[in-house]
């Protein structure tokens, strides 16, 4: 890894000498993006092969898409690197799937299987469904498939779900293939959730993701709640978590100045710790605040701060412990030495 600590060391140092910009250019890190989204507006909607979301040409939603082509141009491993990975020399990404359709699992897989840049893939399946145990073994022969996404999307409810029984032992059967749990846009009742399932089933690696976008309780009761569970997550070294989504919107503009987030993420790296933070980039969706190498500029400078050794956790090394990732290119870190 001498290789990669020397590309650290002239990357900060580029970062004090140049500037952000030319820094961001540079990539001091290896970085895997653990949150993309692909899509392609442009298929055949609905049945096999059908892809959700809104239709080619639809305009986005209000006040939702700050850049071109966010609802409307394939998002798909090349642009991809055409828009993100390459401007910022990112080495890899894992996709989180955004469709509530079975079938989309298979194309996410295929689309991802064409290009090295792709190193996993999180579907969405359900695991109380009598189903779930033929389509996981049916997904996971393909070793991109490296887990599913459950939480408060596509109408679901973790904290309902989690008292299933048969949702639990579709849980255990996804812990036994050795693959992971995403959660989806967390709140209250979701981190309790995943505290029940870490309890339940102790051997699932679960990531949380997007955490930074919680509005954490003001009322008194909620607060007590959230610091007990926030307290509980400390314990629970196979509960990861993505600083990811941290921008917020302030009287209609978006601060960019890291000291107005920093009170946030240090309460997350607190409980978290060095080991069990990720990045994502949730391109393109990010494009509804800013564009990728904003966000990116605001972590690296967060992470940066602690050290070379704890950036690189957080930019890859903790990714491979939550995913279980394989490398497909050789411009990709060696999951070995994480």
């Amino acid at each position: 890894m001498a290789s990669v600590q020397r590309r650290m060391f002239l990357g900060l140092s580029g970062a004090a000498v140049f500037g952000d910009k030319d820094a961001a250019a540079a990539s001091p890190f290896p970085i895997i993006d653990t949150h993309i989204h692909l899509g392609d507006p442009t298929r055949r909607r609905g049945g096999a092969g059908g892809r959700s979301g809104p239709p080619p040409g639809s305009a986005p939603p209000a006040g939702q898409a700050r850049r071109g082509g966010l609802f409307t141009e394939p998002t798909l491993p090349e642009r991809y690197r055409r828009v993100v990975a390459g401007p910022l020399g990112f080495a890899g990404a894992i996709e989180i799937e955004a469709s509530a359709e079975v079938e989309e699992n298979q194309w996410v897989l295929d689309v991802s299987e064409k290009d090295p840049i792709m190193v996993g893939t999180v579907g969405n399946l359900e695991p109380e469904k009598p189903e779930f145990g033929q389509l996981l073994e049916r997904f996971h022969k393909n070793p991109l498939f490296r887990g599913i996404r459950y939480g408060n999307i596509f109408g679901r409810n973790l904290a309902t779900a989690v008292d299933n029984p048969e949702f639990i032992a579709g849980l255990k059967l996804l812990a036994d293939a050795d693959l992971s749990l995403d959660s989806a846009n967390p709140d209250l009742a979701l981190l309790t959730a995943i505290l029940k399932i870490s309890d339940r089933v102790p051997n699932l690696r679960v990531i949380i993701d997007h955490l930074p976008q919680m509005v954490v309780p003001t009322d008194p009761t909620q607060r007590a709640q959230n610091d007990s569970v926030m307290r509980e997550f400390r314990k629970r070294p196979q509960v990861f978590v993505k600083v990811t989504e941290v921008f917020r919107t302030v009287d209609g503009k978006i601060p960019e100045d890291l000291e107005f987030y920093r009170p946030r993420l240090d309460e997350i790296y607190e409980t978290f710790g060095q080991d069990r933070v990720l990045y994502g980039s949730d391109w393109p969706y990010s494009d509804r605040w800013l564009p990728p190498e904003a966000g990116y500029k605001l972590v690296r400078q967060y992470f940066t701060a602690k050290g070379a050794g704890i950036a690189e956790k957080y930019f890859w090394r903790n990714s491979v412990k939550a995913y279980k990732w394989a490398r497909r290119d050789t411009s990709q870190p060696d999951p070995k030495t994480a």
